[in-house]
C-alpha cells in the first residue's frame, strides 16, 4: 500500500505578509515551499505516493500549482486551526496510516527517508528537534520509555520542538480522529495527539532530526533562515 501523505495548507499565513497562500512562497532555489515538500515526498516514497492537500485560503492558486494532487476543503479555514484541517483529511483518507506535515515547513529530504522505516512498520511518530526549545513552538516531553508524553506550546521543561512532520498508524487513526472532532476549533492537531496519549495510552515515538534542517516559515526571518539551506 502506498504511503498516504497529507499537507495542511488551508491557513491564511498572515504573519508572513504575502498575498498568496504561504505554501506557495518562493525559495531562493526557485521552488515554492510546497514544491520542495513534494520533491522530498517523491524522493522518499516515489512519484506515485498519493498526496492530499487540505486547502482553504485562496485555494485556487494551490490547485492550479498542483493539479495532480487530491484536495480536501476546509471551508472554515478562517475560523479553525490545524486540528480541524487534519480531521477533514483523516476523514477523507483510505485505510492505512497517514503521514502529514504543515504546509509551511522547509526541511531536509533525509527527514522523510529517516521516517520511512517507522512508516513501514506502521509506528506513529512525531519528528522533533532537540537542539532548540523556543517559547513560540510546540514542545514535547517523553515518558520513562521514551515515548511522547506532553506535546503543546505550553509544555514546561520541553526536551525540544516538534517540527510539523508526523505519522499516525492505521491502528491509531480512528482514535486520533475521534479526539480531533472533540477539540476546540482553535486547537492545533497536537492537542488531539495529547488526548490520544492521555486517554488511550497511545505510544507515539519522537524521531530526532536535530542533525537535519527543518524550518517552519512564520515570519520573514524564518524564510531567510530556510533559504540558507536550499
Amino acid at each position: 500500500m502506498s504511503t498516504q501523505v497529507v499537507i495542511l495548507a488551508a491557513g491564511m499565513g498572515s504573519r508572513l505578509g504575502r498575498t498568496l497562500p504561504k505554501p506557495l512562497t518562493q525559495l531562493n532555489d526557485g521552488r515554492s515551499i510546497m514544491q520542495q515538500q513534494f520533491d522530498n515526498i517523491h524522493q522518499a516514497f516515489g512519484k506515485q505516493a498519493p498526496v492530499t492537500l487540505v486547502v482553504g485560503y485562496k485555494l485556487e492558486h494551490i490547485i492550479d500549482a498542483f493539479p495532480d494532487a487530491s484536495f480536501v476543503y476546509n471551508e472554515q479555514y478562517d475560523q479553525t486551526n490545524t486540528s480541524k484541517s487534519l480531521m477533514r483529511a483523516l476523514q477523507a483518507s483510505t485505510s492505512g496510516g497517514v503521514l502529514w506535515m504543515n504546509g509551511d515547513v522547509v526541511f531536509d529530504p533525509e527527514a522523510l527517508e529517516r521516517a520511512a522505516s517507522y512508516i513501514e512498520r506502521d509506528q506513529s511518530f512525531v519528528c522533533v528537534n532537540t537542539a532548540q526549545v523556543s517559547d513560540e513552538e510546540v514542545k514535547f516531553t517523553v515518558d520513562a520509555e521514551g515515548f511522547i508524553k506532553d506535546l503543546s506550546k505550553t509544555v514546561v521543561g520541553g526536551l525540544g520542538e516538534a517540527i510539523g512532520i508526523n505519522y499516525i498508524s492505521s491502528n491509531h487513526k480512528a482514535i486520533l480522529l475521534h479526539h480531533l472532532k472533540r477539540v476546540a476549533d482553535q486547537d492545533y492537531f497536537e492537542r488531539g495527539l495529547e488526548l490520544c496519549i492521555e486517554q488511550d495510552g497511545l505510544r507515539i515515538e519522537p524521531i530526532d532530526i536535530s542533525d537535519l534542517y527543518a524550518v517552519e516559515i512564520d515570519f520573514v526571518e524564518d524564510l531567510e533562515r530556510a533559504n540558507l539551506f536550499v
